[in-house]
């Protein structure tokens, strides 16, 4: 008689628990889904799915074999001081994908075809037609990131007309995109980029990245003016206050930001109400259960028969 599969943890905070948890069952009808291990040493628990799981769920599960996030970043699973030295695999569905580059493509376009100006001019009842209207092959946009979510948005953009650039901690070569890498790369995008996209995953060495030595070397002058900041990665990759400093001094001509520092962002932020900040609620690229928990236990029966695990963290680097 074969033995019965372990069972999959369940360990959300921010999502309905009960909707993953159907899908989970639905996609691995096999397995037992449990929110809570079974006492302190519970060795039934075979993988953990999880986004910002409760501190220490996870560290006392001796045949624990995987963790699997299910959102695009992993910084909320290092948040646990303990989380055991298993193998964490980064969702990569291409639903998610999907979703960010339709953000992504979005707000570049709001901005490019000056749709913050023309709404503030609806507002007001104007009728003024702004004739400088760059086209899209007259813009770069850079892309900060160059993983799976900022590959595929590079390859719209440049669909579209636009000039495309991409930094990345690593050096990459990629058709149609103009690479940068590493530190020493980094002056020679912002020099550049009209368009700053940011797509980098949260690590210590990103924490902060968008704050004024960045701010202070983006481009001042180009076909929208002073460079435009989207970010829809991670709330604590930008410093808010830098951002309006920034806003104020000619640095930055617009900003498009999708997360925060503190989300809900706090109703007393001079962000919600400054004309040239577009906000939108974390909304880039949300999480569907049935777009992403079949891939997981796609993962998971596979490695089950002995193939590698795809999409692993590297611990080192963060991500």
């Amino acid at each position: 008689m074969a033995p019965s599969p372990g069972s999959i943890l369940l360990s959300v905070t921010g999502f309905d628990p009960a909707v993953w948890r159907d899908e989970i069952e639905r996609a691995a009808p096999g397995r037992t889904v449990v929110t809570e291990p079974d006492g302190p040493e519970d060795a039934s628990i075979h993988y953990a799915v999880v986004w910002k799981q409760r501190p220490g769920i996870l560290n006392r599960l001796p045949n624990l074999k995987a963790i699997f996030s299910i959102g695009a970043g992993v910084d909320h699973i290092f948040a646990d001081p303990d989380v055991p030295d298993v193998p964490i695999v980064r969702v990569v569905a291409d639903d998610l994908t999907e979703r960010m580059s339709e953000y992504v493509v979005w707000q570049v376009l709001d901005h490019h075809r000056k749709g913050p100006r023309y709404r503030r001019q609806q507002a007001e009842k104007i009728w003024h037609e702004d004739r400088m209207q760059p086209a899209a092959r007259d813009v770069t946009v850079g892309i900060l990131g160059l993983g799976v979510l900022g590959l595929d948005a590079a390859r719209k953009l440049a669909a579209l007309g636009f000039e495309v650039a991409g930094w990345s901690r690593t050096a990459k070569k990629i058709e149609g995109v103009a690479t940068f890498a590493g530190d020493d790369g980094l002056d020679g995008f912002l020099a550049i980029s009209d368009i700053v996209v940011c797509l980098l995953p949260l690590t210590p060495k990103t924490k902060g990245i968008l704050s004024k030595p960045l701010f202070a070397k983006m481009k001042r002058r180009g076909p929208l003016g002073p460079a435009v900041l989207i970010n829809a990665g991670r709330g604590d990759l930008q410093n808010e206050a830098d951002i309006l400093a920034a806003l104020e001094n000619g640095w930055l001509g617009a900003a498009s930001l999708d997360v925060f520092q503190a989300e809900p962002l706090p109703e007393t932020s001079p962000l919600w109400t400054h004309p040239r900040v577009t906000i939108t609620p974390h909304a880039a690229a949300t999480s569907v259960p049935a777009a992403l928990i079949p891939p997981m236990i796609a993962q998971i029966e596979s490695h089950e028969r002995g193939e590698p695990l795809t999409n692993l963290v590297d611990r080192d680097a963060g991500y």
